[in-house]
């Protein structure tokens, strides 16, 4: 592929016309606490604080990073694309407390995600030339710098450790396709192939400790949300509550398992401590434990309002208890029948609702000899401890719905809900009833969500694979289970010219980002040998844009619009068409994805669903 400078010059490298400065980051919390602080980051002058603040707190490799590299050469490669390797001997000229440390500058990171895709679109076939790869390189890192283009997350977290600094760290169970041998293979590193990928859709099956069963699910998510990617998944397989077990007795049912993958993604997050984990939980419509799940975080959130409301209560009221029992300095103290202070604290607090076990506990502790009592209060911040005790917090819920209930939604009609052991009718409830409960529930605490299967499954591209049950956790990737997506955005801001819009960069944009997200698929290490094994065949790849609503403004044109509706059917229509060209260039340099000739109709149908 060829390509060509629009936003570089040959003389004046990648970043001519880019000032960076010198500052510094700080977070602090609404009450004050610093969260995190850097000092002396380089970023470009134009970045606000925010970006900055971002790139410091989350993006920027805190350690590891040698003060002193050297070129490790590779047959084939040109020197500019080698990766680089801790200078062993430079290193031990230095302190070792200066030998490794963070990245400091925009620069570091901007280099070592272009020069990483520039070394693997170059191990892939994708330049003609040397100069061409160039050009890629450089044309990558001024749309970094200048904010035209980002990828998602784990982008920034993994992309270009290995090849800018040799940063390995220990396997964690990946895998990868062997282009040559077309085999899977296991990872020896955390980050010789990184985890560029963002959204997953993982497959469950209904057994505890089996391959893909439930708790091999929770290990795939963590090896995900440790790199900063995200996961959905679709649990309808999972039994309910109530059906029989192979080795006897009953399950528990579906929402026990997922309150243990809830819990396990609060600890691990996605991409450290600085990020919540991101996952996505599907239930079709006919589970027998439909009702409690769409209830599940409305119930939940419900206990968090209670428990702050409590603890202010008791933070009132429990510590007059204990006052009161040193009203009077005899041994009738702690006698509520002849000690009047203490008489009327516990009336107050029993008339205010504070439990008894709870005031006989306050009068135990004084007569041991305390004076004082400090109860801890729970507030409603989403971050602190209230939340932190109640489950379903750490993923979006979808409830999958079908055509069919839809219609018997119209007819009035019953919705009959189905066993997952033998396909048994479990239960009927009037489909209404089922409607009017994801509604209520998602006014009170904005879940579940509807994911419509059956209108899905119209657009799919690729249903020789199988349908689409689920999505990625922000929904914007629906395909096959056990497959992943990397994404890119691109600002559509900065292709606004007075009174209008640079069509012709907007393309080349979308095209040298549609290069990118291939790339990055032959770079990756994916989680499981089946999802490695997908993702290669599919080659999923996700290219959106951002600013939308800044540029309608910037224009003078109010969101509920006609005009701000054109605009964003233009943008989404030229973004498409830009990446389906670039996909066609690719498939003629190097070849189409391996599984396309099975669902050569049925994209072409997806084509004519768009074109109607």
């Amino acid at each position: 592929m060829r390509f060509e400078r629009r936003f570089t010059t040959e003389a004046g490298g990648p970043y001519a016309g880019v000032r960076f400065r010198t500052t510094d980051s700080e977070i602090r919390s609404g009450a004050g606490e610093t969260l995190h602080e850097a000092r002396d980051i380089e970023a470009p002058a134009e970045w606000g604080q925010t970006a900055v603040d971002i790139l410091a707190q989350k993006y920027l490799r805190r350690n590891g990073v040698p003060a002193a590299t050297r070129k490790v050469a590779e047959k084939g490669v040109p020197v500019f694309l080698q990766r680089s390797a801790p200078d062993v001997a430079a290193l031990a000229k230095l302190p070792a407390d200066q030998r490794f440390g963070p990245e400091k500058s925009a620069r570091q990171v901007f280099d070592r995600l272009a020069g990483a895709w520039g070394y693997w679109g170059w191990k892939s076939g994708l330049f003609v030339s040397a100069d061409q790869a160039q050009i890629y390189v450089d044309e990558m890192r001024a749309m970094l710098a200048r904010q035209i283009g980002a990828p998602n997350s784990p982008q920034w977290f993994n992309t270009g450790l290995y090849w800018a600094y040799g940063v390995e760290g220990e396997s964690s169970g990946h895998y990868y396709v062997d282009p040559e041998s077309n085999a899977v293979i296991a990872s020896d590193t955390a980050y010789q192939r990184p985890q560029p990928h963002a959204c997953f859709i993982q497959s469950v099956d209904d057994n505890l400790v089996g391959d893909n069963g439930i708790m091999d699910l929770w290990a795939r998510e963590a090896r995900l949300f440790k790199f900063g990617s995200g996961a959905g998944t679709n649990f309808s397989a999972i039994r309910a509550a109530g059906e029989p077990l192979s080795g006897g007795g009953k399950s528990s049912g579906l929402l026990s398992f997922l309150k243990v993958g809830d819990a396990a993604a609060g600890a691990v997050k996605s991409g450290g401590v600085t990020r919540r984990a991101a996952k996505m939980v599907v239930v079709d419509g006919d589970h027998p434990d439909i009702e409690d799940f769409i209830r599940w975080k409305a119930v939940e959130e419900e206990k968090v309002a209670a428990l702050v409301a409590g603890s202010r209560l008791l933070a009132r009221h429990l510590p007059k208890v204990v006052a009161a029992c040193w009203a009077t300095a005899d041994e009738s103290r702690t006698d509520p029948k002849r000690n009047e202070a203490l008489k009327r604290a516990v009336r107050e607090a029993k008339k205010a609702g504070v439990a008894e076990s709870s005031i006989r506990r306050a009068i135990d502790f004084a007569r041991q000899g305390a004076k004082t009592l400090v109860v801890d209060q729970y507030d409603l911040d989403w971050d602190e401890a209230g939340y932190r005790t109640v489950s379903g917090q750490n993923a979006n819920n979808s409830v999958r719905l079908t055509d069919a209930f839809f219609d018997t939604l119209s007819a009035g009609g019953d919705w009959t809900l189905t066993r997952r052991t033998d396909g048994a009718p479990a239960k009927t409830i009037k489909a209404r009833a089922l409607w009017a409960l994801i509604a209520e529930t998602a006014w009170r605490c904005a879940d579940p969500g509807v994911q419509f299967h059956d209108t899905t499954n119209a657009w799919h591209t690729c249903p020789a694979g199988g349908a689409i049950r689920a999505s990625n956790p922000c929904s914007e990737y629906l395909f096959l289970d056990d497959t992943a997506c990397n994404l890119a955005s691109i600002n559509l801001l900065k292709f606004k010219t007075g009174d209008g819009f640079d069509v012709e960069a907007f393309e080349y944009a979308c095209r040298l980002w549609t290069v990118t997200l291939e790339i990055s698929v032959a770079m990756a290490q994916f989680p499981s040998a089946t999802i490695a094994r997908k993702s290669f065949d599919y080659r999923t790849l996700g290219l959106g844009y951002a600013n939308l609503g800044a540029l309608c403004m910037a224009s003078g044109i109010p969101y509920d619009s006609v005009p701000a509706r054109t605009i964003a059917a233009a943008a989404t229509s030229l973004l498409t068409g830009a990446a389906y060209r670039a996909s066609a260039e690719m498939a003629g340099a190097v070849g189409a994805f391996p599984l396309w000739r099975e669902n050569r109709d049925a994209m072409l149908r997806v084509i004519r669903n768009h074109r109607r």
